[in-house]
């Protein structure tokens, strides 16, 4: 084995933070203040400023982001959510934990994102939003979804757990929709040193109530006008979120180069991602399919690469979904059979990604 690689590395990833990171924990500890302070209040505004957008509130996590925007809207039991068959389970688990039904849309197979062509089928009198996934860094085609969402006066959310900084024809995922949900993970383009999330919202109502929702249901300390969750953004978190916003659009740039190298150099043999000159992709994970994909992951990790899968097993075959398992979306089961994720990393280098290239050009 001449090289190892793994699919990422958050001490390497971290490292040219790490000074920033230790003064800001420093003044963290220094001002005795741990819970929804200024270093929230900043990253929130900070934030905003970066998608040119007025109302972000701070969540414990992506996946109460979602359920807190969900929460906004007042659905009632029962009502369905339209949202892609291929995605990460905790954008169906907000759905459920919502009380809502998940009806599931078959993804474009060339984009992996939900195919806006098959939206207006699965729309019935109970349908009550659409939840976009821009998966793996590329944005969805937004333009058809929010022209069906207007037309049918649907909500639209946007999970932007993978897509910080991502664009369509020019505009940022997480600005399309009446909400948008994102994850801090610390494996994600903008991620932290531990969980982590954020909602953008449109209206000032809104931002209010998710306020309210995310502190035991009160603005007031003691007096509670709804009922709540505990789902605060940690002061530490925002803080080293902090550090690392400024930088997001050269990790992102830099994640970009890293794809080209692979988009240039592997040979046909893989299906790579599509490039559309209208989606600004940052590659948060940049994925292959094959239809030998477990031969081809051993063969990897036999040389010293590591990969991951996004995702192994389709949301609707998940234990967790048993009563969604006698339903059928080939194309979702198609992706997740044969999609394997190559390292990608901010942690890695150029010669890194060469040697994948060369490894998987060598493949028989």
């Amino acid at each position: 084995m001449s090289q190892s690689i793994p699919y990422e590395n958050l001490k390497t990833l971290n490292k040219p933070f790490e000074e920033l990171l230790k003064q800001k924990f420093s003044d963290f500890l220094s001002k005795g203040w741990y819970i929804l302070g200024g270093e929230v209040a900043s990253f929130e505004k900070e934030f905003g400023n970066f998608h040119n957008e007025k109302y972000v509130v701070g969540v414990a996590n992506g996946l109460d982001a979602l359920i807190l925007a969900l929460k906004c809207c007042d659905f009632k039991k029962g009502d369905e959510v339209i949202v892609p068959s291929n995605t990460y389970i905790a954008t169906i688990l907000a759905i459920l934990h919502c009380d809502l039904v998940p009806v599931f849309v078959e993804p474009d197979i060339h984009t992996y994102n939900i195919d806006p062509k098959k939206i207006a089928g699965a729309i019935t009198e109970r349908t009550v939003a659409i939840m976009v996934v821009h998966l793996y860094g590329q944005c969805c085609d937004m333009e058809p979804i929010i022209s069906i969402g207007q037309h049918k006066k649907l909500k639209i959310i946007e999970d932007c757990a993978q897509a910080h900084g991502a664009a369509y024809k020019g505009k940022l995922a997480g600005t399309f929709g009446d909400f948008a949900a994102f994850s801090f993970y610390p494996t994600k383009n903008l991620g932290a040193l531990g969980d982590a999330g954020a909602v953008i919202c449109k209206s000032e109502e809104h931002y209010l109530m998710l306020k309210q929702l995310r502190n035991y249901g009160s603005s007031e300390k003691y007096h509670n006008a709804v009922i709540g969750y505990n789902s605060r953004l940690d002061e530490i978190q925002a803080a080293f979120l902090r550090v690392k916003l400024p930088y997001l659009t050269k990790i992102n740039l830099y994640k970009k180069a890293l794809a080209e190298i692979y988009q240039k150099n592997l040979n046909n043999k893989f299906i790579k991602p599509v490039i559309n000159k209208d989606f600004d992709n940052i590659y948060h994970i940049y994925n292959i399919r094959h239809p030998e994909r477990d031969r081809l992951k051993k063969y990897l990790l036999d040389n010293g690469i590591g990969t991951e899968i996004h995702y192994p097993v389709a949301p609707h075959k998940q234990e967790a979904l048993k009563f969604m398992r006698h339903l059928n979306y080939p194309l979702s089961s198609e992706i997740h059979h044969t999609t394997l994720s190559l390292p990608c990393s901010f942690a890695h280098t150029h010669e890194d990604i060469y040697y994948v290239v060369e490894t998987l050009n060598n493949f028989k």
